[in-house]
């Protein structure tokens, strides 16, 4: 089976696009599965966070399914819906459209470069939920906010939320975020637990300064990843709620792959917020599938020129968190 591709990143978080639009191919669930797994293998000639399958709507601009690497399906994925808008605006002629996701139909738009010649693309992050059920968490209580889950720590405090992905977030200092605390807690919810019995994204937030905010990710399915669109935007929520930053109001947040923006927005206690970021595309490829054989071939690849000016853009985000002690 010949397929043609593109591989892009957003802030870091590096996907497969594969149009079933304007290509006559279509796959079934078990070979999307299949497909994320054996394509996303970091050994292999690709590798990935992940797959990105853009599709026809009948009622939106698009749609989009995202699989992770290890071939389970994603509810939603900022990052990778920024890549996404870019697509189907580009071959729509749009600045602005809708896409369809599993939870929602969100809005996308074409920005104003984040920075000087990065290609830069607006996405709706939405619906918001802090109902324990809806990641789900076993806990007696409806909601977790800025609490304690005594299993997972004895000092850090935790805030849960879906967006649609579901979320454990911990606002730490510079000490706690350089130490192994992460790994162990993302680890624990992510095996067979009492807590999480589908997994959670477990992000760790540091806040730099009024409008800046770090955040690092252990992502369910993927692990610690460069960065992930909704966690970002979860983690923005949670400081605003904690009164560090403010909605409506501009955040920056810094990540191991760059910078985004995010701004919060409250209407009668609901919140959406809008993920604003690159869309960078890597290369095009196409690639001879045999997954039967789970093997595949490289039958050509051709550069973008376009990572070489979001490196200066990474190279910035860099140079800020050294100087804030990360």
């Amino acid at each position: 089976m010949l397929i043609d591709l593109i591989k892009g990143h957003g802030s870091g978080n590096d996907f497969l696009l594969i149009d079933e639009i304007s290509n006559p191919y279509s796959f079934s669930e078990a070979e999307r599965a299949e497909l994320a797994s054996l394509l996303c293998n970091r050994n292999l000639d690709l590798g990935a966070d992940g797959i990105l399958f853009i599709m026809e709507s009948d009622h939106a601009d698009g749609r989009m399914r995202v699989f992770n690497s290890d071939g389970s399906e994603a509810s939603m994925c900022g990052n990778g819906l920024r890549l996404v808008a870019r697509y189907v605006c580009e071959m729509k002629g749009l600045s602005e459209g809708v896409i369809e996701t599993m939870k929602a139909d969100l809005k996308v738009s074409k920005q104003q470069d984040i920075f000087p010649a990065v290609t830069t693309y607006q996405v709706e992050i939405s619906p918001v939920s802090f109902l324990v059920s809806d990641l789900p968490l076993k806990l007696n209580e409806p909601n977790l906010i800025n609490g304690k889950i005594p299993e997972l720590s004895q000092e850090l405090t935790f805030s849960a939320l879906a967006v649609p992905n579901p979320h454990l977030i911990s606002v730490v200092d510079t000490e706690q975020l350089k130490s192994g605390v992460q790994k162990q807690v993302s680890e624990k919810v992510n095996q067979p637990n009492d807590l999480f019995p589908d997994g959670v994204n477990v992000s760790f937030v540091k806040s730099l300064e009024e409008g800046s905010i770090y955040v690092n990710t252990f992502e369910r399915g993927v692990g610690f990843t460069n960065a992930c669109g909704t966690a970002m935007s979860a983690s923005s929520l949670v400081t605003c709620l904690q009164g560090l930053n403010d909605v409506e109001e501009i955040i920056n947040v810094y990540n191991n792959g760059g910078k985004v923006q995010c701004v919060v927005h409250e209407n009668d206690e609901d919140y959406y917020i809008d993920l604003i970021g690159n869309a960078t595309y890597l290369y095009q490829a196409q690639v001879d599938v045999d997954l039967d054989g789970r093997t595949f071939a490289v039958r050509s690849k051709e550069d973008f020129s376009e990572q070489k000016t979001y490196e200066k853009l990474q190279a910035e985000a860099q140079a800020y968190l050294k100087v804030n002690g990360l």
